[in-house]
């Protein structure tokens, strides 16, 4: 199969899809891999180290598109992308459908076959691609939450950890799923007095296990959030459901009962955001303010460390990429049901629950395209 990696164009999208060693194992199970020029270059990889290891480089983002017949990207495409995509193409990246129609009307329109990284589920309900990711934005989460909590960025002037003589500062994770579990680790390590919602008792009861005395497990209704935001510092949505769009469990409303610089740090932005006031940023613009809270919403988090994001999530997306390059995405999504739970659109037919739901759409079985 022949497989193109193109150079992430989203803003301060510094990762790419595929490092030189996942490069070379396709490359050797002969396979053929075209990289464009620079792509690797935000994460600390040069075309040279593509070069050595087999794979082509080519100048353009059109002729990386127009060449391969397997496109993996990282994050989804963009509006210049579109027209580039081609019937039959299999698109191997993040998608998050759901949250964005007019991606989806794109690629329904383009007749590509969109097998998204985020809804590739495995039979105990874990997302093995999403994952890695999560867990970066998880922990990122509280170095970027922390960092806005200071007086010169409006935050509330709060160090997370407190000092002898002084209380350490409160987080609020909405969330106790991978993103919320790694937010908590990296709180709680600096000191902070962490507690985390969740309307899973059994993940509740794994949770209050291992992490340390100073995390708080909580059953999450809106009474609860209610009360807590009124004197939590930092608080991470941190809320996923597989293909569908996150709930609102903040509203507009309720920022009135927050203090003047708590900051929101909303992870879920991407599948529409869990707080209602959230809208994707950028690392250019990651902030601003609503009624004095500040608001952290970069919907491409990992983003701001590409060299560990691109290491883990070839690490987790190069299995997935060898089965399809040596199977076919037909047969290979036939032979495994993980896989063929990433397809979302498939030749114009959205074969996708929750993407067909969020928009109205007519929703086809997958196994009569297989």
């Amino acid at each position: 199969m022949i497989i193109g990696v193109p150079k992430e164009i989203k803003n301060n999208e510094n990762r790419v899809a595929l490092t030189p060693s996942g490069a070379f194992e396709l490359i050797k199970r002969g396979h053929s891999v075209f990289v464009q020029t620079t792509a690797g270059e935000g994460s600390g990889f040069q075309d040279q180290h593509y070069k050595e290891v087999g794979a082509k480089i080519l100048k353009t983002i059109e002729a990386v598109y127009q060449k391969a017949e397997m496109i993996m990207k990282v994050k989804e495409p963009i509006k210049s992308e579109y027209k580039l995509i081609r019937k039959d193409q299999l698109v191997f990246t993040y998608f998050h459908f759901a949250s964005y129609k007019p991606l989806t009307m794109a690629m329904i329109k383009s007749k590509a076959v969109c097998l998204a990284y985020e809804t590739v589920e495995l039979p105990d309900r874990t997302l093995p691609l999403l994952i890695p990711m999560s867990e970066v934005a998880g922990r990122m989460a509280i170095q970027q939450g922390a960092k806005y909590l200071e007086k010169p960025v409006k935050g509330r002037g709060v160090l997370l950890g407190g000092v002898p003589g002084v209380p350490p500062g409160k987080v609020l994770i909405l969330g106790g799923g991978v993103v919320g579990t790694q937010a908590a680790k990296m709180a709680a390590g600096l000191g902070a007095q962490v507690t985390i919602l969740d309307i899973d008792l059994k993940r509740l009861r794994q949770l209050a296990d291992i992490m340390p005395a100073n995390v708080t497990t909580l059953y999450s209704s809106e009474f609860t959030i209610r009360r807590l935001i009124k004197d939590h510092d930092l608080i991470v949505g941190a809320v996923l459901i597989p293909g569908a769009k996150a709930p609102n469990l903040i509203t507009r409303e309720m920022l009135s009962e927050m203090s003047d610089g708590t900051v929101l740090v909303d992870v879920a932005v991407d599948q529409g955001g869990c707080i209602e006031t959230c809208r994707p940023t950028t690392h250019a613009k990651p902030t601003y303010i609503i009624d004095n809270i500040v608001h952290y919403c970069v919907a491409n988090m990992p983003g701001a460390v590409p060299y560990t994001s691109t290491m883990a999530l070839t690490n987790a997306t190069l299995p997935y990429a060898i089965k399809l390059a040596n199977k076919g995405w037909k047969k290979a999504c036939k032979d495994s049901k993980s896989l063929r739970k990433g397809l979302n659109i498939i030749n114009g037919h959205v074969v996708y629950k929750n993407v067909a739901n969020a928009f109205k759409l007519k929703f086809e079985d997958v196994e009569q395209f297989l």
